[in-house]
Order: C-alpha cells, then structure tokens, then sequence
C-alpha cells in the first residue's frame, strides 16, 4: 500500500465558505478535496490527512498562535507518518494575511524551505506542491486578508519554480478552481471536487 500525506491548512481540514468569523462550517471527509482523491486512487493507497486551519508555511502567527507556523511540526508530523510515497504541501493562503506583509516570492521560498526539510529526514519519495487559487477580498475576511490579492500575484509561477528546483511536482489549483465568492478564501463543494480529481490524476503520474 501506497501512503499520501496531505500537509495543509483549512482548505484540507475541509473548511467551508464562511458568512462571517464566527461561522465555522465543514465540508463532510468525502466531499474535501483529499477525500475525493482517495476515492479516485482507491484502497491501495493510504490518505493521511493534516489540514490546520489559519497553517502559514514557515511564518508564526502573532494572532492567531505560533502553532500555526507549518515548519514547527513538520518534521515530527513526517517522521509520525513514515514511510511516505507522495508528500502533498498545499499552503500559501495564510501567508497573504496582511499581518505577515511577504511577497509570493517569500511565500514561494517558504514552501521550498518545507521541501528541503522533507529531504532531509529521507522519508519522503515524493513532493507534490499544489498553489492554491488565488485569494480575494470579500466579505468578513477582507480586513484580516486585506492586500492579498496584490500579494497573491505571480504566486503560480514562483512555486513552480522553486518547486522544479527542489525537484518536486507542481500543480497550479488556481487554473482549476476559484475561491468561493462569499468569504474570497475557502471552497465550495464543488471546487473540492474537481480538484481532488485532478491531484489525484496529478499523483498517478508519479508512478507512471
């Protein structure tokens, strides 16, 4: 049996679209994004799922909690869930809150850094980086994201770069799927399904 780590933040624990912050909705296992790929990949695989909401890639969140900071339990959460055949990173969202203030560059770096950390432990076959669809200011998370939408510019391609120069896998959600309208951040049903059949498509290849 094949194992996939999904390492991610409120889009992979499955948060839906929120009317305001004091909403919490979530989207059933078998509708988030990671549950659609184990169903497409099958029982032959075995899909670990880490999504915190508010994870940032390497930034520790002054408001919210350090423990947000992807990088503090990574290396712990790898080493818990050894042997991986496909490590998934899928964050970048949370670092375009205007409390951090970075660029897609630094964003970008951040997800390099969680790659480099991964070879180090040698216990991951395969990275696979998904960029999230960029983020938009709407409704009650428009303070906190205040900005991003300029932060969130050339985010594709600076992943993908660096990605390629940590020999990972790149996926680009963003030319797959949008954010939901209500809050600008997270995702409806429906995107979650598409994608999840993508990244599943997207892992075959790995092995292909």
């Amino acid at each position: 049996m094949r194992r996939v780590l999904c390492y991610g933040d409120s889009n992979t624990f499955g948060t839906g679209p929120m009317a305001t912050l004091a909403d919490d909705p979530i989207h059933p296992k078998n509708i988030r994004w990671a549950g659609v790929m184990s169903d497409s990949l099958g029982a032959k695989w075995d899909v670990v799922v880490e999504g915190l909401p508010g994870r940032t890639t390497v930034f520790d969140d002054p408001v919210e909690g350090e423990y947000r900071n992807g990088l503090r339990p990574f290396q712990a959460i790898l080493e818990s869930h050894r042997p991986i055949d496909v490590l998934i990173i899928c964050l970048g969202t949370n670092d375009t809150k205007q409390r951090f203030g970075v660029n897609s560059q630094d964003i970008a770096l951040g997800v390099a850094r969680l790659i480099n950390e991964a070879k180090k432990l040698d216990v991951v076959d395969h990275v696979l980086i998904i960029c999230p669809p960029p983020v938009r200011e709407r409704g009650d998370l428009a303070g906190i994201f205040s900005g991003a939408e300029a932060r969130c510019e050339g985010l594709p391609e600076q992943m993908e770069r660096f990605a390629t120069e940590n020999e990972a896998a790149f996926l680009d959600a963003g030319a797959l799927i949008k954010v939901d309208p209500l809050d600008g951040v997270h995702w409806s049903a429906d995107s979650h399904e598409i994608l999840g059949q993508a990244v599943a498509a997207k892992v075959r290849t790995l092995f292909s």
